[in-house]
């Protein structure tokens, strides 16, 4: 089953996040806003990644001591729709 939405962030450069997931793997994410290369980055390692996986390895991740960060906003982002 195919899966996209879109996920405001929170204490981050990055305003939104477009998520799709398909069969409980992460098939496509797109940051609106925040450090182009670094969300670029984190969004091609993901790509093929089962969620458990993406929220495990990315979950906590801080940025300059937010408390948060593009990347655990994206654990965020998993955890409360999947």
């Amino acid at each position: 089953m195919k899966k996209e939405f879109d996920y405001k962030t929170r204490g981050t450069c990055s305003r939104m996040i477009h998520i799709t997931v398909e069969d409980n793997i992460v098939t496509d994410v797109r940051f609106i806003g925040g450090c182009h290369g670094n969300t670029q980055g984190v969004a091609a390692l993901v790509k093929g990644m089962a969620v458990d996986e993406v929220i495990r390895r990315l979950d906590g991740i801080d940025c300059g001591g937010r408390g948060t960060s593009c990347p655990d906003q994206l654990a965020n982002a998993l955890k409360e729709n999947m």
